[in-house]
């Protein structure tokens, strides 16, 4: 007896989804909940488990493939045993008891013994390590070939023991020393020169949709962009007071962007029309405070959202804050974390980013785009000093909000990043 394996509801308005990729074979064996496949939808990317125990034996939709909510992906078969496998090639019955091979891209082929020659002692952890790196995205590689961390030292906590920039990052904090030049090289995927100087690769749903978002805000929004900067001197002073007693209450560090969820919520409460939306012939003005966060994924740019910020204290917004960038990440947010927000804040500086013009998340009115923190000279008191200076950029649909309320909205977050205590009185 075999069983389907079907799409689940994907949320709503979306229908189809497309095939990311397989994580099983073929005449794997398989347990309930295990991961089996990846599904792409415009909006996010999620995984489909196995509904039970068995052995794969068809897989109906491959790769690139659509397929509608509720169709089939594939089937389990009973029993165990790659002889079960009745699709994408049949496996000799003998194969289910024999070794994966190994990946000969990335590892040495076993050679008969040869006198006089030893193996380094690391030698039996090399292809491990090599095979997490592989199996990592693009973006992992490269920010482990920049940062120079020596993979073996950073733990994986992404999907199919992979690593995730998180990991790599939480490493590099951690003091982990760069390895000899070349050492860790070998780890990397060999990339043969082929000759080949372009490469057609088929656009991801996510992407696809984040394309058409975006030409949708700048064809329909009046979109306008003005600029402030603020002076991150008793951010950083009120950071290093308290950090180390604050992540010991709470469990979590102390960043910049629970100041400027708070600085920005203040500044909604002032300016109603930038927490607003255009709906036909009327204007829809919220009272609630649903922030998006904007996080940056090897998949694309996701936004979600952080519910009702305005009743929440710093430490609840960091929490949130940091879970849902590691889970959007992951590709393990769920959809409805990523509907709803009211307005948009997004850190370029994170990149390096100096100067940016964020685009609007449509049907929010604005977004906040943060930057780079920069040393710069300074005028204070008749005297040039140099101070930690961050631009500061909102983004606005000038149908609904006017350039006197966009600069007031942008002058009222520049006052509370300078004097955080405003935050504490709500002034």
């Amino acid at each position: 007896m075999a069983t389907d394996i079907i799409v689940p509801p994907l949320g709503e308005s979306v229908t189809e989804a497309t095939v990311a990729r397989w994580l099983k074979q073929p005449g794997d064996v398989v347990a309930v909940d295990d991961p089996l496949v990846e599904l792409e939808t415009d909006k996010v990317t999620l995984e489909v488990n196995a509904p039970a125990s068995g052995t794969l034996a068809e897989v109906l939709v491959p790769k690139d493939g659509n397929v509608a909510v509720g169709g089939v992906l594939g089937r389990i078969a009973d029993g165990k045993g790659k002889a079960a496998v009745k699709a994408g090639g049949k496996v000799a019955p003998s194969a289910a008891s024999a070794p994966a091979a190994p990946t000969t891209e990335l590892r040495t082929p076993i050679q008969a013994p040869q006198p006089k020659v030893e193996m380094p002692k690391t030698a039996p952890a090399a292809a491990p390590q090599a095979d997490v790196v592989a199996r990592s995205g693009p973006a992992v590689r490269r920010l482990i070939t920049e940062t120079k961390v020596e993979p073996a030292r950073a733990s994986p906590s992404g999907r199919d023991g992979r690593l995730t920039k998180g990991d790599v990052l939480a490493a590099l904090e951690k003091g982990a020393a760069a390895p000899a030049p070349g050492a860790f090289q070998a780890a990397m995927p060999a990339i043969a020169a082929t000759g080949v100087r372009e490469e057609r690769v088929r656009m991801t749903r996510l992407r696809r949709r984040i394309a058409e978002r975006l030409k949708e805000a700048q064809n329909t929004a009046a979109m306008l962009t003005t600029f402030n900067e603020a002076d991150m001197s008793a951010v950083i002073a009120l950071r290093e007071r308290y950090r180390d007693s604050f992540e010991k209450k709470h469990g979590v560090r102390l960043g910049f962007m629970s100041f400027f969820v708070k600085a920005c919520i203040l500044a909604l409460k002032e300016i109603p029309a930038a927490n607003a939306e255009i709906d036909g012939d009327d204007i829809v003005y919220k009272n609630h405070y649903d922030i998006g966060v904007a996080v940056g994924t090897e998949q694309g740019l996701v936004v979600p959202v952080v519910r009702d910020a305005d009743r929440l204290d710093f430490a609840d917004i960091e929490k949130q804050v940091t879970d849902l960038g590691r889970r959007a990440r992951d590709g393990k947010l769920k959809l409805e974390e990523l509907a709803g927000g009211t307005f948009t804040i997004t850190n370029g500086g994170v990149y390096g980013s100096l100067m940016s013009t964020p685009i609007l998340n449509p049907p929010q009115p604005a977004i906040l785009g943060m930057h780079k923190i920069q040393q710069r000279p300074v005028v204070i008191g008749g005297q040039i000093v140099a101070r930690p200076m961050m631009y500061l950029a909102l983004s606005y649909d000038h149908r609904l909000v006017d350039g006197r309320e966009a600069v007031t909205f942008l002058v009222r977050v520049k006052e509370c990043i300078e004097d955080p205590e405003r935050l504490l009185f709500g002034v």
